[in-house]
């Protein structure tokens, strides 16, 4: 017979979270949601059909509720009620991407998620860049050589050729995503404030990039953005 002595037996138990009673609701109506199949758009039950059901009180109904709709899950329509809701995934993140919120330590894991993302929009931008779009980025880069004189002039014409990269990828996401990034520009200047033009540029400029894109392929893209990249990679 397998015995097993206490600390064998306890291994394998997770601690018990406390939970409120709107902790319990709001989980609670989360799998009601999703067990029930409803999709954004769909009417939900009136808040007293929900009390009733849960056997709690309308107060801790509204918390629970509150708190979905402050994730975006749940809004308020006329004549139609309490409606499910598509939540905007970035809304949180937005409220909170500011240097002054935020630690070194943050900045610096954003930044370096920055560095992935770009490497990896090779694909997206080959699918659809168009010849348009290849001409906003030739007239940043003539701008960029003719007026970028200092780091911050550079770090400026950095935001704008990168942010059109992002946009151009048809994701809207990932722009906003870029957009909310883009105060870690700030902490791009400093980790490579050290460094001469030359080095701080790359083995790749903003220049190559455009002539890859409209020559190249989306492997060729991705390793010249990777040597693009090289300077920050080499600080971080």
């Amino acid at each position: 017979m397998n015995g097993f002595n206490g600390t064998e037996v306890t291994n394998g138990l997770e601690p018990i979270i406390s939970l409120n009673m709107a902790d319990q609701v709001e989980e609670r109506l989360r799998s009601y949601f999703k067990q029930q199949g409803f999709v954004p758009g769909d009417a939900l039950p009136k808040e007293n059909e929900l009390a009733e059901a849960l056997s709690v009180s309308r107060t801790v109904i509204r918390e629970a509720l509150s708190r979905l709709r402050m994730l975006g899950m749940i809004d308020s329509r006329k004549r139609r009620g309490m409606i499910l809701t598509e939540p905007d995934v970035l809304s949180g993140l937005d409220r909170i991407m500011d240097s002054r919120l935020l630690g070194d330590n943050a900045q610096k894991q954003l930044f370096e998620l920055r560095l992935v993302i770009e490497i990896g929009l090779s694909d997206l931008l080959f699918l659809r860049k168009s010849e348009k779009s290849l001409k906003t980025l030739d007239k940043i880069v003539d701008e960029e050589e003719k007026f970028a004189l200092s780091p911050k002039d550079h770090a400026k014409y950095d935001i704008e050729f990168h942010g059109k990269l992002y946009q151009m990828t048809g994701n809207e996401t990932l722009y906003r995503f870029q957009k909310m990034l883009a105060f870690v520009f700030e902490y791009a200047i400093q980790v490579t404030s050290d460094l001469d033009e030359k080095s701080r540029t790359g083995a790749i400029s903003h220049r190559d990039l455009v002539h890859i894109l409209r020559h190249g392929d989306p492997e060729i893209f991705r390793n010249a953005m990777r040597q693009h990249l090289e300077p920050y990679y080499n600080q971080i």
